[in-house]
């Protein structure tokens, strides 16, 4: 693996706010992102965590704030972040697994020796070398979300969001592909941004987690460090602890989007 063309770029939201019409999806938002690091953002359904996903990718403007990578302001999609969604539907059919890995440095301009050789390299690092010649269809959940990673990555992305892409599987392939992506983060360099409502993923996962507060207008509640060795054990107390807090503060405002939609009673949240 070549680190030095993989290596992870930094990303800093400032005072972001994202609106559709008269609707604030998120507001305030300040959050900084080390170069290489894994932050995982954590929240409720509906707080905005897709949204400001977006905003990184450069499909979405932000209404006011800034977004940048290496203090360069983000003003559209670009190859340095790649996308990782929840459906590995975003796959080409027609193609093989090998074609889609290659499809990015195909569209580049690559020589095909070169392409073959970047698509070999990165289905190896997700362990799909095997099934190169194989369609997507041909392949189970997993592998086509393993697919998926790998053409990502095939593009030499210095940033990879992560919008809950394992959030579709059965609990022991999701198990085996939050075990893989930890090894593929550290593999490639790449800084990621990780999208998940589970907070056990939150904490095998990432250096540190931002927990958002419920929508609308959501913003950054706290954020932990995760400072637990890896591979992680959620059995261990730390992580128990850990999980305790993030419970709390997701609780905390669900409730408060239930009492905001007179669902629920004026409770203390304790």
């Amino acid at each position: 693996m070549d680190r030095d063309a993989a290596r992870g770029a930094a990303t800093r939201i400032d005072g972001v706010r994202i609106s559709f019409g008269s609707y604030d999806a998120v507001k305030d938002i300040s959050l900084q992102v080390a170069a290489g690091e894994f932050l995982c953002l954590l929240g409720p359904s509906g707080c905005g965590k897709s949204t400001l996903l977006s905003a990184l990718a450069g499909f979405t403007p932000a209404t006011a704030g800034t977004v940048s990578v290496d203090g360069r302001p983000i003003d559209g999609p670009s190859p340095e972040r790649g996308m990782v969604f929840q459906s590995s539907e975003a796959l080409f059919d027609w193609l093989t697994v090998r074609q889609n890995v290659a499809f990015g440095p195909r569209m580049r301009g690559m020589s095909r020796a070169k392409q073959a050789a970047l698509a070999d390299e990165y289905l190896g690092l997700v362990g799909l070398r095997g099934f190169a010649d194989k369609f997507p269809d041909q392949l189970s959940g997993g592998m086509r979300q393993r697919v998926q990673i790998a053409r990502v990555l095939a593009n030499r992305p210095r940033i990879v969001l992560m919008d809950e892409p394992f959030g579709a599987l059965d609990a022991q392939t999701r198990q085996v592909m939050q075990e893989e992506m930890d090894r593929i983060w550290r593999e490639s360099g790449c800084t990621v941004v990780f999208v998940t409502h589970d907070i056990d993923e939150a904490i095998i996962l990432g250096d540190r987690i931002a927990v958002m507060t419920a929508g609308p207008a959501a913003s950054i509640k706290n954020v932990y460090d995760v400072k637990l060795p890896r591979p992680r054990d959620e059995t261990s107390p730390d992580a128990i602890a850990l999980h305790q807090k993030l419970r709390q503060d997701i609780g905390q405002e669900v409730r408060a989007a239930l009492r905001e939609q007179g669902l629920a009673s004026g409770e203390e949240d304790g």
